[in-house]
């Protein structure tokens, strides 16, 4: 289940036994692809690679996929199986369970229904479907890896010296699924059923090796849910949505963000104010806030306009990101 990555892929149809895999795996090959995508954002910086994978989860267009720096863009590329592209919204996001969806403007596109996701035992044959190494950036088809889950067991439990915010339930794999770029992809059973989201990189800095892992769709749907629902996401700048006559601001909460340069500048704690709600509550110098009272704070506007909606007496609730770990503070402006 641990084992180093390899630059090499392993297409389905190129195992042996060639006409037995033809004959067996083939048709649910076929009938899987159409509902794969490839997702292009940020990246680059620091050789991070700037691709990653989806799949369809509605006829719709909206798409679940890994939450990661990728989607850190306000230009989103999909690309369809047939190689239409469209520009992505992201609609929402879950950082406790990483994931993403994001919605195209297309309608009736083949796509797997998230309530008939099966759980997978000990010892079942699955098949990976992802963009990994960005083999396919058209209509090529996408890689698809057969193996097997070694275990299911949370993820904080086989982490050790690996890095994950995420540390709920998984599948452990014994094929080679998380390499760059397959994050987002779909885990299915040898019929095609749709069983979990291929997770992001995963790998124990001491030894160099990699933990290759899926997240159950059991453990995502309800914030897939809430997300399509429009929970989840962030504050709507509505003019005809009423904001109070005090609303609470960084400044009164003690918190100074990373100056606001770019059209999404990420909500990064620059500094903490001494003796402030924020220092009070244990925000810390870069910790990066994710969610305000249950809405994505994707931007440091985001994070100001959520805000511009909070009563300066009410409760703030905040979920940030420390290196590896979500951690959850609640502060309260100061009397006056």
């Amino acid at each position: 289940m641990f084992a180093r990555q390899c630059c090499s892929v392993a297409l389905l149809l190129s195992l042996p036994a060639v006409g037995r895999a033809e004959s067996t795996f083939a048709p649910v090959v076929r009938d899987v692809q159409p509902r794969m995508v490839k997702i292009y954002g940020a990246g680059g910086g620091r050789g991070l690679e700037a691709y990653q994978s989806g799949f369809v989860i509605s006829a719709e267009g909206h798409i679940l996929t890994v939450w990661s720096y990728v989607l850190d863009t306000e230009f989103v590329t999909v690309v369809l199986d047939d190689g239409r592209r469209f520009q992505a919204e992201l609609i929402g996001a879950d950082p406790r369970v990483e994931i993403a969806v994001l919605k195209i403007d297309a309608e009736q596109l083949s796509h797997f229904a998230l309530d008939d996701a099966i759980d997978l035992a000990p010892g079942s044959r699955v098949l990976a479907f992802s963009n990994l190494f960005n083999v396919a950036v058209g209509d090529e088809a996408a890689s698809v890896l057969h193996g097997s889950v070694s275990a299911r067991t949370r993820l904080a439990a086989r982490r050790g010296a690996f890095e994950s915010a995420y540390d709920g339930p998984a599948y452990v794999l014994d094929a080679m699924t998380n390499n760059p770029g397959a994050g987002g992809g779909a885990l299915t059973d040898r019929r095609g059923r749709l069983a979990a989201v291929v997770g992001k990189e995963l790998r124990n800095k001491l030894d160099n090796t990699w933990l290759n892992y899926a997240i159950p769709i059991s453990e995502v749907q309800l914030s897939v849910e809430q997300i399509i629902d429009g929970e989840l996401r962030p504050q709507p700048d509505d003019p005809d949505l009423r904001r109070p006559a005090e609303p609470m601001t960084l400044a009164l909460l003690g918190i100074v963000l990373i100056p606001d340069v770019l059209a999404k500048t990420p909500p990064y704690v620059d500094d903490v104010v001494a003796a402030s709600p924020a220092a009070e509550s244990g925000l810390q110098p870069d910790d990066m806030i994710l969610f305000v009272n249950d809405r994505l704070a994707g931007s440091a506007s985001d994070l100001k306009n959520a805000l511009s909606y909070i009563d300066r007496i009410d409760e703030v609730r905040l979920l940030v990101q420390r290196g590896q770990q979500l951690v959850e503070v609640s502060l309260f402006a100061p009397d006056e």
